[in-house]
């Protein structure tokens, strides 16, 4: 049996990360290296539609740690995909040819709908086939992707009420008021009654959330003193779970937030938003519960590489 080793970086508004996976046609991916930094490449684009410097540099300093550990690794065939910032941004040429420059890859800045499709096949890969149809959310920094399918995507759109990009707009104070948080509710519900013109949400027989707001609810829901991918992947966690995690967080101070065990770092300003977020999706669809994956647009990219139709 013989494998492919590909390297694989999700460029987003929040964060950037890394797979360095082996791939085959028996076991699909297995893993060598994952890992993610908190840039925040998309700080202030929604306001000022560019990309700023030092969040420019930010993430040209990570593409450089990660140009070292794709090269120890051996990895002849990379991808980097670059979604919801890059595309919202009027001086994305910087950005691409930085990255060129250190990484000696283009930067595909992708649509919405080809980033929901590469995280449906991310997300179900592993997952049993022939089954009801799955709703997968993907709840990134700047924007949130809805895929509806079985084995392939039937139905995607994609609508920006990511957790960055509502927080900047709305959640304002230390901890955010009542009037904040519901014109935060009141925007989410408005992308999403655009998503669901899109995509028949009412079809989903479950809801498959992914991203780093959704794993870190999950983390919080299981009580975790350190996050623990493996517990997390594939965990559900009940609406009324997801309600209570949602309105604590929107409750907590910035200080209370950064005191929760396993909260990144990089999370602690936007995870109200992100919760928020899951929790108006759960309440829209009806469904009772949301399956977390820890596998998401990453692996979609790096299986993309080895099957480019997938």
């Amino acid at each position: 049996m013989t494998s492919t080793r590909v390297g694989a970086i999700d460029c987003g508004t929040n964060s950037i990360r890394l797979l360095i996976a082996d791939v085959d046609s028996e076991r699909g991916l297995v893993d060598v290296d994952r890992r993610m930094e908190i840039v925040r490449l998309g700080q202030d684009v929604d306001r000022t539609g560019e990309l700023g410097a030092a969040a420019l540099e930010r993430t040209f300093v990570a593409c450089e740690t990660y140009a070292d550990v794709l090269r120890v690794n051996d990895v002849r065939r990379l991808r980097f995909v670059a979604t919801s910032a890059s595309r919202d941004a009027r001086n994305r040429d910087i950005f691409v040819a930085g990255v060129r420059d250190r990484l000696g890859v283009e930067p595909e800045v992708i649509s919405g709908t080809e980033e929901a499709a590469l995280a449906f096949a991310g997300a179900t890969w592993e997952l049993s086939a022939g089954v009801d149809s799955r709703l997968v959310v993907d709840i990134g920094g700047g924007s949130t992707e809805f895929v509806l399918g079985t084995d392939r995507p039937t139905a995607s759109c994609s609508v920006d009420i990511g957790c960055v990009r509502i927080t900047e707009r709305h959640l304002h104070s230390d901890p955010p008021t009542a009037a904040e948080i519901a014109a935060a509710t009141s925007d989410i519900d408005a992308a999403l009654d655009v998503a669901a013109a899109q995509v028949p949400v009412g079809d989903a027989g479950s809801l498959v959330g992914l991203a780093g707001s959704v794993t870190t609810v999950a983390a919080l829901s299981l009580g975790l003193r350190i996050y623990d991918a493996a517990r997390i992947h594939r965990s559900v966690i009940s609406v009324d779970e997801v309600r209570r995690i949602s309105d604590g967080l929107l409750a907590m101070t910035r200080a209370e937030r950064a005191a929760l065990p396993v909260m990144h770092p990089g999370r602690v300003d936007v995870i109200g938003a992100g919760a928020l977020v899951l929790r108006r999706i759960l309440d829209r669809t009806g469904l009772s519960q949301v399956t977390v994956s820890e596998h998401d647009i990453l692996d979609g990219i790096a299986l993309s590489l080895v099957h480019p139709s997938d």
